[in-house]
């Protein structure tokens, strides 16, 4: 166990610096064109954006929550718990596939219908993950750090550096915390996805497209989902231990 734990801090260090690296020139050149576009998109749009949004990842949670198995096994390890959670991935992921190849093959009009279902996958294996390492989603605060994980997932080099803090000091950040940045929040995830998934919207080519884009989707949501709770589990052991030895 100490092995393993010793092997997770390790990858740990290798992911907060992967969160935190400059983005290639491409990444940038992107950012920037996304940025002029949103600069045209007039302030009442998106405001209506904003809402439609938060509106549909708040209803997200309300189901999600009620869906999800809350009691799960306290004596786990840590090494147990990792297993578990990839055994989800694996499952959320053929789900996220099937789902993409699906609404990319019908061309423009369920290709619209993707942009909720997908939403609705990510946030349900989300609470999966919280539900594996013990954390209890009825809890508004377990909710909030959800969203923040996928802030961290979909968003800009720029929000990263300023996201990860939050999530890696979770304990004394969440009592500054009351709610999102909506406006923030769905731009970000707009602009990290709207490349790939304007090319799902060709009928046919969208199916292939669709489900390779869904699995990579979901695939960088399950590594920070994971390690995100890997490191607020080891800060729980940390500060057990300091207290014990005080």
């Amino acid at each position: 166990m100490i092995d393993y734990i010793a092997k997770v801090e390790d990858e740990l260090v290798f992911w907060k610096q992967k969160m935190t690296r400059r983005s290639g020139p491409i990444g940038r050149a992107s950012k920037k064109a996304q940025g002029k576009v949103n600069g045209l998109i007039p302030e009442k749009v998106h405001n209506v954006i904003t809402e439609s949004i938060k509106n549909m990842v708040k209803a997200t949670l309300v189901g999600s929550n009620l869906t999800t198995k809350k009691k799960q096994v306290t004596s786990l390890s840590l090494y147990e718990r990792d297993e578990l959670f990839k055994e989800k991935l694996t499952n959320f992921r053929k789900t996220a596939v099937i789902e993409g190849a699906g609404t990319g093959a019908g061309g423009i009009m369920l290709g619209l219908a993707d942009f909720p279902l997908l939403l609705s996958i990510k946030m349900k294996f989300l609470f999966e993950a919280a539900a594996v390492y013990g954390f209890d989603t009825n809890e508004y605060e377990e909710r909030l750090f959800i969203l923040h994980i996928f802030h961290l997932a979909f968003s800009s080099e720029e929000t990263r550096k300023e996201t990860l803090p939050i999530i890696e000091n979770w304990e004394q950040q969440k009592h500054l915390i009351a709610d999102m940045d909506w406006q923030d929040f769905q731009q970000e995830y707009r602009d990290h996805i709207d490349l790939v998934k304007m090319f799902q919207l060709i009928p046919g080519f969208g199916a292939i497209v669709g489900a390779f884009a869904n699995y990579n989707l979901l695939d960088q949501l399950g590594e920070v989902a994971m390690n995100s709770y890997r490191l607020r589990l080891l800060n729980e052991r940390r500060d057990s231990v300091d207290d014990f030895q005080k």
